[in-house]
């Protein structure tokens, strides 16, 4: 069953000494982000909901990947799962990998109506060839499906690193597009940043993105606890190789990369950056698993708990 969890006991600061205080407002700051954020879970593995609603709060967002090997319907029973345990279902569409409109129509509607489905990541996706009319993202949005199905918002991919195969000005025009696209069809929008392993390169590109879209929020990507082998694995996978190649340059890789292996260090610098910036528009964490669901959401529970 799906748990609330209560608001942390009021802490009494006042005889506290500077640094305590410090300490104790970054903590907080932590959970919220934690509180307000989401993760995401294999589609293949739909009785995962019952433990994650068994360590979050209810109504977290669960986003259900769509993976190369799995079709569009292939992913319902586990948002229907989700929904089921008192989750929110959010399911990732691959536009690349979509056969049809038809397909990603009915998916759309079907969702929706079974599985309470009201938001979505779009992405384009990352076959060479697309399976079907759609070549990215935008090219979904600009079929109008995801409002007619009655999603009522929309969350798209950031790049902070930015993406292998697209230079960074044509990434920024694209992202800019589809966020003017989708909100003049009435959707909300939010970014969700692939993970990286260069903090500064995460601020920067949050802070361009607050210039231009001031009223957009952001959610940094974090990887889940995992192993440095997985985490390299998965990294090399999803295009984030400008900082682990300067890690590498610098004969800092292997030291480095252990220590990003514990989500808490991205955490911290995050909620250090939010207590200084109180505009930020970071305002929340979305959790990566590349060592199970169940695993980041005990860690975000200790979080939330501690």
């Amino acid at each position: 069953m799906s748990i609330e969890l209560a608001p942390p006991a009021p802490i009494n600061l006042r005889n506290a000494k500077p640094a305590s205080h410090a300490i104790s407002a970054i903590a907080e700051v932590e959970r919220d982000l934690v509180r307000s954020g989401s993760l995401e879970m294999g589609a293949a593995r739909p009785e995962d909901a019952r433990a994650i609603a068994d360590l979050l709060p209810a109504g977290t967002p669960v986003f259900v990947n769509h993976l190369p090997r799995h079709g569009l319907a292939d992913t319902l029973s586990g948002l229907i799962a989700v929904k089921a345990a008192g989750l929110e279902p959010v399911p990732h569409l691959a536009a690349r990998r979509v056969a049809s409109a038809g397909e990603c129509r009915d998916f759309l509607t079907t969702a929706v109506a079974e599985a309470g489905v009201t938001k979505m990541l779009l992405i384009g996706g990352d076959l060479a060839t697309s399976r079907g009319p759609f070549a990215d993202a935008e090219s979904v949005l600009a079929a109008g499906l995801v409002a007619e199905a009655g999603i009522r918002e929309v969350a798209l991919a950031g790049y902070p690193e930015g993406h292998p195969r697209v230079d960074a000005a044509s990434l920024a025009a694209a992202l800019d597009r589809k966020i003017g696209m989708a909100l003049a069809q009435g959707l909300g929008v939010r970014v969700i940043t692939q993970f990286s392993f260069a903090p500064a390169r995460i601020l920067d590109f949050c802070a361009g993105l607050q210039r231009r879209h001031p009223k957009i929020p952001v959610y940094v990507g974090i990887p889940g606890p995992t192993t440095p082998v997985a985490l390299l694995r998965f990294a090399t996978i999803c295009g984030v190789g400008a900082s682990l190649r300067a890690m590498t340059n610098q004969g800092m890789g292997a030291v480095k990369l252990l220590t990003h292996t514990d989500p808490g260090e991205q955490l911290a610098m995050i909620a250090a950056h939010q207590r200084g910036n109180p505009h930020s528009n970071i305002v929340g964490v979305h959790m990566f698993n590349f060592a199970g669901v169940t695993k980041t959401a005990s860690w975000m529970n200790a979080i939330l708990r501690r």
